[in-house]
């Protein structure tokens, strides 16, 4: 399907991929990974035609479709989200206009022998496969299906796409890359701002889609049950795994450690060798010798490893201070803001060293009910209340405005840490891989999950007993996050934390509050376990909002528009059967006609065959038109007959 061959991106002195190669092939899943800023989304640049590479070249077919979701995207005003999404079926409505013209043509035409003639007859028969296959639901209806698996309400999709965060209209142009149905999807960490039960819908939706996936994604769980094949970037080399993330994981393990041998075996080499040009360098009886061996350390290639590709957060928790048996208690709790109301009469409480996750769709109230427990926001009614002793320590999600641009990496901790603290700052930074030069960096240079880790340090330098982390593992990578995973399984103080990340929930929270349609529910248990009483199949809960009346949802309203959108798909495929049925009835008279003149002249010449003539060939070619004849002619009456 796609070929990168050679491909080389250089950037002044710094080359960031050198000379790379790889294939995609048809449905083929694969999950590209490497540490932040190895040239993942510059590869997914490259393969969508964004961006050039230095030197090398990119083989594709040209009639391959491809669909492109990047990080950070333009959004489009002015429209419904359903009105929005259903722009995605312009390039149907060119399939459809193409169709007519060229259906146009070969009603024109009488030369039916012709190869041009023929060449329409295929494209015909192209388009129209094509269009039925993007009409195997009416166009309405499939919008309405993904954006409800990307976790709209019906009520949310006759709203204004301005009137909703940069985080819902990015599930608006995903919505429209998935009913594009391309032949090969560019995901670039779609599950960002997707919640737990969207992220399982698309997961499900990608490994039953017949197509080709490049995807980047931190979420370890995602790319196990979606991918099949990983991909790694490290320094500037591509690594191809036949495998999904977990096995690759293995399987690099042992890659790195034959490489590190490979390494340090060769570095010996290199210093002893060094070390014998030193030596004799001006000797003249070892000339020869010296020579020698400065060529071959010229011409050896050396062998690359990441130096910090042993490197890795330590972190741990200062032990917490003990509190009173209810670290937080909510009670009553009506939250929102002037214009809206979030949720209502929520009762809330976590114990004193429990570790509980807040749940579900965007926009429900999770942040909001962080923002109610750190004391930024007044409940509507009801009491909010953390218990005895309880110090907080609260991450925030918007690290971006939170954290000062102006101040370096050093400086953020400095200007707030007191006490004997100040002098383990520097150990404190090294946990977050903030090591020599990098804590002279200044905030606004550093990556989404450098700030997220600058963020998360700030959280060593008092001794909390109750944390509240809102995504605190965005922008970060796979490597951190575990990390991080195993720090607060350790961390014997309270924990309450907003995450869409099952992997990393999973294992380490025991009760769950969930918030849906206005209200919190508990649930006690493991995320799986969660997830297991929670879900319906997707595709089925989807088919129940449109059929079952006791639903939000008009079932009767949608029925009715159903029936309209698929009798209008209906009379285009009879309009454009019919066109084609009669445009062959006219192919078939005219090959009828010609075979049955050319059978007329054969049957001629072998009633009294001329001298020299090859009966036997004759005779063969006699027979083999009367086959061609018989199936034109069976062909011509069943479409007369349907007609």
């Amino acid at each position: 399907m796609l070929s990168v061959e050679d491909v080389t991106v250089a950037y002044g002195g710094y080359v960031l991929l050198d000379k790379i190669n790889f294939h995609v092939s048809d449905n083929d899943k694969i999950g590209l990974v490497g540490k932040n800023g190895a040239g993942k989304s510059t590869v997914l640049k490259m393969i969508a035609s964004i961006q050039n590479p230095t030197s090398g070249r990119i083989d594709r077919p040209k009639d391959l479709t491809v669909g492109y979701l990047p990080q950070i995207m333009e959004h489009h005003y002015g429209r419904t989200v359903l009105e929005e999404t259903m722009t995605a079926f312009q390039s149907t409505s060119r399939l459809e206009r193409e169709l007519e013209e060229v259906t146009a043509q070969l009603s024109e035409r009488t030369d039916y022998e012709s190869d041009e003639y023929t060449a329409l007859i295929e494209r015909v028969n192209t388009l129209t496969d094509q269009i039925n296959v993007s009409h195997s639901e009416p166009p309405e209806i499939q919008a309405r299906k993904t954006l409800l698996g990307l976790g709209f309400r019906d009520d949310e999709l006759g709203r204004l796409t301005q009137t909703f965060s940069q985080g819902w209209n990015m599930r608006i142009e995903l919505a429209k890359i998935l009913l594009q149905k391309p032949a090969l999807l560019l995901l670039d960490e779609p599950t960002n701002h997707l919640d737990i039960e969207s992220i399982e819908w698309l997961e499900d939706y990608l490994k039953n889609r017949k197509c080709s996936l490049l995807l980047v994604s931190h979420d370890r769980k995602f790319l196990d049950n979606v991918t099949n094949r990983t991909v790694e970037i490290m320094l500037g080399h591509i690594y191809d795994y036949k495998v999904p993330y977990s096995k690759y994981l293995e399987l690099r393990k042992e890659r790195i450690q034959q490489q590190t041998a490979a390494y340090e075996n060769q570095r010996r080499m290199i210093q002893k060798t060094e070390e014998f040009i030193q030596t004799f360098r001006y000797k003249p009886t070892k000339s020869n010798q010296v020579q020698s061996r400065i060529k071959a350390l010229e011409k050896i290639e050396r062998i690359e490893i990441d130096e910090t590709d042993n490197l890795s957060l330590t972190v741990k928790f200062p032990p917490a201070p003990r509190c009173g048996d209810v670290a937080y208690k909510g009670t009553g709790l009506t939250v929102g803001y002037p214009q809206k109301t979030v949720f209502r009469d929520a009762d809330i409480e976590v114990r004193r060293g429990e570790k509980v996750a807040l749940v579900g769709r965007n926009g429900e109230g999770k942040t909001t009910l962080m923002r109610v427990i750190s004391g930024e926001l007044e409940p509507f009614k009801g009491e909010s209340v953390t218990g005895h002793n309880v110090r907080l320590g609260y991450y925030a999600q918007n690290q971006e405005d939170i954290l000062d641009k102006n101040e370096t990496v050093f400086s953020t901790l400095d200007r707030i840490a007191v006490g004997d603290i100040r002098s383990r700052l520097r150990d404190i930074l090294a946990q977050f891989l903030f090591r020599g030069e990098d804590i002279d960096k200044r905030v606004s240079v550093l990556s989404g999950g450098e700030r997220a880790r600058l963020g998360m340090a700030k959280l060593m330098l008092q001794n909390y007993n109750l944390l509240a982390l809102d995504e605190p593992t965005n922008h970060m990578d796979i490597k951190s996050k575990d990390i991080l995973k195993q720090a607060l399984k350790a961390y014997d103080g309270t924990l309450i934390v907003v995450s869409h990340d099952r992997d990393f929930l999973e294992g380490l929270v025991d009760k769950l509050y969930e918030f849906r349609d206005g209200r919190v529910r508990e649930h006690l248990g493991t995320v799986s376990e969660f997830l297991e009483k929670r879900r319906i199949e997707n595709l089925q809960e989807l088919e129940r909002k449109f059929e079952n009346k006791s639903e939000s949802i008009d079932a009767e309203v949608i029925a009715r528009q159903n029936e309209r959108a698929e009798e209008r798909e209906n009379q285009k495929i009879r309009k454009r059967m019919d066109r084609k049925a009669k445009n062959r009835i006219s192919y078939l008279e005219s090959e009828i006609e010609k075979y049955e003149k050319r059978q007329k002249e054969i049957e001629k010449v072998l009633s009294s065959p001329p001298e020299g003539v090859d009966i036997i060939e004759l005779t063969r070619e006699y027979l083999e038109n009367k086959r061609i004849l018989d199936a034109h002619t069976e062909e011509w009456g069943t479409l007369v007959d349907l007609d």
